[in-house]
């Protein structure tokens, strides 16, 4: 399994066109093949920030969703509107327990 981990922190003024265009990413990608779990959470320290936690079944099934048109626009909403953006981080993991 691969885990993905990034955030990105809108702008004052355009906060909500970025939850917009987030949450239609995370629905479009629950959606692809080889997604076990994919979300966006309001970060409570930073009320500007969201942050992504995703869980895919194997790096081929990630690269076709990045390689998505929907990836691509949610890409276009960060440089958009955000303000600051983390990289993306990605772990290889296998689970332990039920």
């Amino acid at each position: 399994m691969i885990i993905v981990t990034g955030s990105v922190t809108a702008r004052g003024d355009s906060f909500e066109a970025l939850r917009e265009a987030s949450l239609a990413h995370v629905h479009r990608s629950r959606l692809e093949d080889g997604c076990v779990l994919h979300s966006v959470q309001v970060d409570c320290e930073n009320p500007l920030r969201l942050f992504f936690y995703e869980q895919w079944r194997d790096m081929a099934a990630l690269k076709v969703h990045f390689a998505q048109p929907g990836s691509h626009e949610l890409m276009k909403a960060v440089r958009e509107h955000a303000a600051a953006s983390e990289n993306i981080t990605m772990f290889e993991a296998t689970a332990i327990g039920a």
